[in-house]
């Protein structure tokens, strides 16, 4: 099958209140144009066939381009909001021959591809709509069926009478045809109405004219369908989308201490017995390896932990690799370069950045490492940092094994600490200290005796 994708993504979204197009504001970190395309895109990977999307824009036509410039769409611009119908049309010369027409709805971001496969598979001698059942049904154009089942009008709420308000099945917009078809009837659909629009609905009305069959496919569940309109909108699909994100994790064997309060804005994959308490955030691809525990309120991104790591309460995890059994945190952060090995602890408001810390070694507190090579079984103590920038570049600062480095020390890179040696509490080091060798680097002490306190001036 030939499938030809039109993306409407033309309107200006007024009730968002925003600057930014409708369909670049996102749902579960992506803009609802990129989930709508994606969906499309996927359609290729099943039996169906060949895919081409073509995008069209109006309000904001330059930022969508710009934001989807890579994605191999086409974009065709609707310079006046002339309805739906009038929206397809400016596609028409990106029709295929033989190709069936798909059009969706870029502020409509949780259409799933089976959904869309099995549309499609319905539209093969003429147009299949999609539709869904709602309890309440306020508002929107009834589905009319005759007693074979198949569609015979779209009524809008206002033009229908008592017995077709007890219809609960809506039409979505959602719309498959041959191309041919769409290519013939659209040019000549009339904007006779109160908005003086031309709209795709009246597609299906000329359909039933022409004795066309039209078939109705029932969508499962009112959120994929759900159109944004609004930041309330955006923000219910959001939490529709947490919902299943939360559901799938929790099938797959995750535990989740409280499946309302978990974001996920990429891909998770996780290992046996998982943990996630409350208000975790994961970005980009984020992979937990077996046993791996996250506590409260952190957010990682684009990161790979392996099995038994924990992560306490408030950390940040971002482009880092972590080891086997490792503990990180509480409030600690690692960021981007940032790889433990097994058994490595980061502990309490430590910051690490481009710092690879050995098998067994301790960062426990208050300390930053950056552009650092730490060894096997070393000891870093509280308030230690790695002077790695002088203003202009960046330098390194290598650590050997079983190396000790007292608190409140200061390494100025670059510098290389030996293996097994000491740093004293307090020290500045500015050159290498060998191995097995004490660095003790900090002023003389002086106790004054007799020394009488400054009083305060009357």
């Amino acid at each position: 099958m030939t499938i030809d994708v039109v993306i409407l993504a033309a309107g200006k979204g007024t009730r968002m209140r925003s600057d930014l197009p409708k369909v670049l504001h996102p749902i579960g970190g992506v803009p609802m144009l990129g989930r709508v395309i994606g969906a499309a895109k996927a359609l290729s990977e099943g039996v169906l066939g060949d895919v081409e999307i073509t995008v069209v824009i109006g309000h904001g036509a330059e930022l969508v381009r710009e934001r989807f410039a890579d994605s191999g769409v086409k974009f065709v611009e609707q310079t006046e909001q002339l309805g739906t119908g009038h929206a397809v049309a400016q596609a028409i010369p990106n029709f295929r021959a033989g190709a069936t027409v798909l059009v969706l709805y870029g502020d409509v971001p949780l259409v799933k591809t089976e959904t869309l496969q099995t549309l499609l598979e319905a539209s093969s001698s003429g147009p299949a709509l999609l539709s869904v059942v709602m309890d309440d049904p306020s508002g929107y154009g009834r589905i009319v069926r005759d007693a074979a089942g198949q569609v015979q009008a779209i009524v809008e709420q206002k033009d229908a009478d008592a017995e077709t308000l007890n219809i609960n099945e809506i039409n979505t917009g959602i719309l498959a045809a041959p191309g041919d078809l769409l290519a013939q009837w659209l040019p000549e659909l009339s904007n006779n109405n109160a908005q003086g629009e031309y709209y795709l609905t009246d597609v299906i009305a000329r359909s039933v004219c022409e004795k066309v069959a039209v078939t109705g496919v029932i969508a499962d569940d009112p959120f994929e369908v759900a159109g944004v309109n609004s930041r309330a909108q955006q923000a219910e699909l959001e939490r529709a989308l947490q919902r299943d994100h939360a559901n799938a994790l929790m099938a797959a064997g995750v535990t989740l201490l409280d499946p309302a309060r978990i974001d996920l804005r990429g891909t998770l994959n996780c290992g046996a017995d998982v943990t996630i308490d409350i208000n975790c955030i994961f970005e980009g691809d984020v992979a937990l390896g077996d046993g791996v525990s996250i506590g409260p309120n952190c957010l990682l991104k684009n990161c790979r932990l392996a099995a038994g790591t924990v992560v306490e309460a408030n950390s940040i995890i971002e482009d880092a690799s972590v080891g086997e059994a490792c503990t990180i945190g509480p409030f600690a952060r690692l960021r981007p370069g940032t790889e433990l090995a097994n058994g490595a602890k980061v502990g309490n408001f430590v910051e690490t950045k481009k710092a690879k810390i050995g098998r067994g070694s301790k960062v426990n507190h208050l300390s930053y490492i950056g552009d650092a090579e730490v060894g096997e079984d070393v000891n870093i103590g509280a308030g230690t940092i790695t002077c790695n920038y002088d203003g202009v570049n960046k330098s390194k600062t290598v650590i050997g094994d079983r190396a000790f480095i007292g608190s409140n020390s200061a390494l100025v890179a670059p510098v290389e600490i030996g293996a097994g040696a000491t740093v004293g509490a307090g020290s500045t080091i500015t050159r290498e200290v060998s191995t097995d060798e004490l660095a003790v680097a900090r002023g003389k002490q002086r106790n004054i005796s007799g020394w009488q306190r400054p009083t305060k001036k009357s």
